[in-house]
């Protein structure tokens, strides 16, 4: 029972700094160093504790994180955006601060293996 407690103030602590990355680039959106901070500390300690990310958030919180340089991706701040369509249409984020790109399925009937 005392891990159970253990992982939720572990994950408590990790939403705590997620949050923390939206609000200093919400207020402030050239402190991209200090929030790019956030984002890398919550990464060490689930690494530390050996927690999955998206397993105690949402899983588009793994979604919103650069994995090269551990930033927070927000469109037009961080990050750029591309439709890309071929057979099925793809969302394309690039991270403006080292260029690494995440492509994205825009299936609106897709469901996450998470979600089922």
């Amino acid at each position: 029972m005392a891990l159970h407690l253990k992982d939720k103030e572990a994950y408590q602590r990790l939403n705590y700094l997620y949050q923390a990355a939206h609000c200093v680039l919400a207020q402030n959106p050239e402190n991209v160093e200090l929030a790019r901070f956030y984002c890398f500390s919550q990464k060490t300690i689930a690494k530390r504790l050996v927690l999955r990310q998206p397993a105690a958030q949402d899983p588009s919180v793994k979604r919103t994180l650069c994995k090269r340089c551990c930033s927070l991706l927000i469109p037009g701040v961080t990050a750029t955006t591309r439709q890309k369509r071929n057979k099925t249409r793809f969302t394309v984020m690039r991270c403006l601060s080292c260029g690494q790109r995440k492509t994205l399925l825009n299936n609106p009937d897709y469901c996450l293996w998470a979600d089922r």
